[in-house]
């Protein structure tokens, strides 16, 4: 891909050698999140990384939040939302398939309110912490999802993001093909049903869902202030469920709610996915990582159809969130329309982004990522011949 302005692309961009892991890397300098930390990149951060280049001043005029557009954007979204899910209650009565169909709009602005939630992490969506954290929350218990713990998982994913020597922080599981070729077949086999799209769009919501109902205090990126966070989200969620089964009964809220979660779920992994997971992305060795350019080179811009931009709080711009997450999502495309510097990352469409699922190894060779399609010519140079391995 062309480098964007100011942002010279690596030299070394293979990785070789790197092996994966799903705790965070031993390795002597990798910053690591402090307990007592706010959730942002602990060293390196878009102000430290970024220093220095001009796109980074430009970004920070964007930074404002306004109580005004938070309002509006909670009123335009929680009151869609509650109305669809009323009219998926009384269509019921009609038609099981008039429900399903509701589900598809009413998915979409429960993803609108996963992206309030996700603004409220970073602490952009309204100028008073206070308020993120009543609002995430909130937002966080519409969508399942325990606030605390999913802003600590979140900021280590922007802390990491494109670092081989840093996988396994709320990302998709990428293996080199040096990687995969080195598992065993029962290895290989766990990967490629894992990366297969029926399991990562179909099941992942599942998983997603039940994942997230439980977290250990001893684990790396869980300390007791998460851990509150997931037993008071459980805590919340249960409320809910038995409040509304009094009120329409259990039977019609499982057929309510459980399409509109299912399908926003799966749209949430597919957009997290497809802005990470493209042909010429970034990934480096954690000694020649950089975060100006895992956030430029390493992130897409998913070019949706208004309305889907729209529902998705812009986070098709997802080179420019990642560069300065702390921009609020209806300050985004402002952002991006003013400045050029901004205007030069991997574009997706939405046809084009549908080849981004049969992606699924990192070539460091080659500094893309490619099929497996690659792997018989990838046998042939490691082992001499079409090996079977």
């Amino acid at each position: 891909m062309n480098a964007p302005p100011h942002i010279p692309a690596s030299a070394d961009r293979s990785g070789a050698g790197r092996t994966i892991s799903g705790e965070p890397a031993k390795n002597p300098g990798v910053p690591t999140m402090a307990p007592s930390t706010p959730p942002q990149p602990p060293t390196d951060s878009p102000d430290e990384a970024l220093a220095g280049r001009s796109w980074q001043r430009a970004a920070a005029r964007y930074r404002a939040s306004s109580i005004g557009r938070g309002v509006v954007q909670l009123c335009t979204t929680l009151l869609p939302l509650a109305a669809l899910l009323i009219a998926m209650y009384w269509s019921l009565d009609l038609s099981y398939l008039l429900t399903l169909a509701l589900s598809v709009p009413t998915a979409g602005f429960l993803v609108r309110t996963f992206i309030i939630m996700h603004d409220c992490s970073h602490g952009s969506f309204m100028p008073s912490r206070r308020a993120n954290e009543v609002i995430g929350f909130i937002t966080g218990v519409l969508t399942f999802t325990p606030f605390a713990q999913w802003r600590r998982d979140h900021a280590l994913h922007h802390a990491s993001s494109g670092d081989l020597d840093r996988r396994g922080h709320g990302d998709i599981l990428t293996l080199t093909v040096e990687e995969y070729l080195a598992r065993d077949w029962w290895g290989r086999l766990k990967y490629r049903l894992y990366r297969n799209p029926l399991v990562l769009f179909g099941l992942g919501p599942l998983y997603l869902l039940v994942s997230q109902r439980w977290r250990s205090p001893a684990g790396s990126a869980t300390k007791r202030k998460q851990f509150t966070s997931v037993q008071a989200t459980n805590a919340a969620i249960l409320l809910g469920i038995v409040g509304f089964s009094i009120i329409i009964g259990l039977k019609e809220l499982v057929m309510i709610y459980t399409p509109v979660f299912l399908i926003a779920a799966a749209a949430g992994i597919w957009l997290f996915y497809v802005q990470h997971q493209f042909e010429d992305t970034y990934w480096e060795g954690h000694a020649t990582w950089e975060y100006a350019s895992a956030a430029m080179e390493g992130s897409s811009y998913y070019k949706l159809p208004r309305v889907l931009e729209w529902m998705t709080g812009s986070i098709g711009l997802h080179h420019l969130h990642h560069a300065d997450p702390r921009i609020p999502n209806y300050n985004l495309r402002r952002c991006h329309d003013e400045n050029a510097e901004f205007q030069h990352a991997t574009q997706i469409t939405l046809r084009g982004s549908l080849r981004s699922a049969s992606l699924r190894l990192w070539d460091a060779e080659r500094g893309r990522l490619v099929g497996f399609s690659v792997l018989r010519e990838a046998r042939v140079r490691r082992y001499g011949r079409a090996s079977s391995r």
